[in-house]
């Protein structure tokens, strides 16, 4: 006998998605909002003529690139508590984990962008008497942020997506609240159908303006 897909599960079960749906979006924005101010000073660092800021952002930068989001997960939930003596709930833990991770790769994107500036706008700021600083922070920096938008766009993408990683801390947001329903229905191929558009539904306006910011900024150049 085929199978029968069933409208109402879809139905039933919605309300309760879209609310995991609503604590991903809320996940993600705190996560790539950290991420950026994190990403923005260790961006910097990784330019820095000082070796000692260079070596500490370096460090920092390939740990985390070089290591799943979810053992990162599992260092602030499980081994973090056992170092400190007392539990870290899981909204910390996953926006702990989510906003280190993703200042790791905004600090890259950062660092591109920075070395994608001409290095006459450098010399240019310190022969109006401009220090090393006040150049970075009036003239490249400014020039930099308009040229990372649409990466900026995509890391917020991929964080949106990866946040379904922390369901496994049983926080409930999409992927969790899926698999809540699933257990009640036993209606796997509809709730997980649901779930993928849903995440499409949250992605897709996202990557058309990213689209739309990367032909803007082509026609300004």
């Amino acid at each position: 006998m085929g199978y029968k897909w069933s409208w109402n599960v879809i139905v039933r079960s919605f309300p309760l998605l879209l609310a995991g749906a609503g604590l991903t979006i809320r996940l993600t924005c705190i996560a790539v909002g950290m991420g950026i101010l994190i990403g923005t000073f260790v961006g910097i660092g990784r330019v820095s003529k000082n070796k000692f800021i260079f070596t500490l952002s370096s460090i920092y930068v390939n740990f985390i690139r070089g290591t799943p989001l979810l053992v990162q997960l599992y260092l602030f939930y499980f081994g973090l508590p056992a170092l400190l003596g007392f539990p870290i709930p899981p909204f910390p833990a996953a926006i702990l984990s989510m906003s280190i991770n993703s200042g790791a790769y905004v600090a890259e994107i950062v660092r591109a962008g920075i070395q994608s500036i001409d290095q006459g706008q450098m010399e240019a700021a310190r022969s109006l008497g401009m220090t090393y600083h006040q150049a970075m922070k009036y003239v490249i920096i400014p020039q930099t942020f308009k040229r990372i938008i649409p990466p900026l766009g995509n890391e917020f993408i991929a964080m949106l997506k990866d946040s379904s990683i922390v369901s496994v801390i049983a926080l409930e947001e999409l992927v969790r609240k899926g698999y809540l329903v699933m257990g009640r229905t036993f209606r796997s191929f509809e709730v997980w159908t649901a779930v993928a558009f849903l995440f499409l539904f949250m992605t897709f306006p996202i990557a058309q303006l990213v689209n739309f910011a990367e032909r803007r900024l082509k026609q300004n150049d």
